[in-house]
């Protein structure tokens, strides 16, 4: 397995002969050039992780891809007719790639804002670590994933929940994610508190390098 984090919630994998690219969001565009994706996943309709104004440049560019997105995507983004459901409880196969999703609703905001649909996925392959890309949600913890994407910061979200999250998940590696709203300080002080505080080893991937998990 191979991973490159995109910006924000943008996340590469290469595993078992498959590209896929979970959340290309409006936070980044590292993801815009992309090229030959087996499939691209959404985990829920905010624009930070399917940007509308260049999500159907990238669907052009990879007419190969298949989309597997949150339900209420469907309804909320223009996928030119090509998106698929994935809901909570769910799996689809992608070759010998297993993607499950988790979870169900997006983490509360406020009480006076419904909250929508989200779910976790989960990237499975016979002889590789299992990921887990949470989306905007720590209410669920699967258990055996080898690699957790760490959300660092939301408006959903607090530092003592990520990192009672990242221990409940206990995944040997990690990395951080959904940091774009973050200055340079809080992403290092929240780092430094997820990696003196949880057993969770999570190299910073903010440069775009591809990075291949030990676990």
């Amino acid at each position: 397995m191979q991973l490159t984090h995109l910006g924000h919630s943008a996340v590469l994998i290469e595993v078992a002969d498959r590209r896929i690219l979970i959340d290309p969001g409006n936070f980044s565009t590292a993801w815009h050039d992309l090229r030959d994706l087996d499939a691209v996943l959404v985990t829920h309709q905010h624009p930070d992780h399917v940007d509308p104004e260049h999500i159907a440049d990238l669907l052009a560019a990879n007419p190969q891809a298949s989309v597997h997105v949150e339900p209420q995507v469907l309804d909320a983004v223009d996928l030119g007719g090509r998106g698929v459901g994935i809901a909570a409880g769910t799996s689809i196969d992608l070759g010998a790639v297993r993607v499950s999703a988790v979870g169900g609703l997006h983490a509360v905001i406020h009480r006076d804002l419904p909250r929508i649909g989200n779910v976790g996925l989960v990237i499975t392959a016979e002889g590789e670590p299992t990921l887990f890309h949470p989306g905007d949600s720590l209410a669920t913890a699967p258990s055996g994933v080898d690699v957790l994407a760490v959300p660092l910061y939301g408006p959903w979200a607090a530092m003592k929940e990520t990192i009672d999250f990242a221990r409940a998940v206990s995944a040997p590696d990690g990395f951080p994610i959904h940091d774009g709203l973050l200055a340079e300080r809080g992403v290092q002080l929240i780092y430094g508190r997820l990696s003196a505080m949880t057993e969770t080893q999570m190299p910073d991937l903010r440069d775009g390098s591809a990075w291949t998990p030990s676990a």
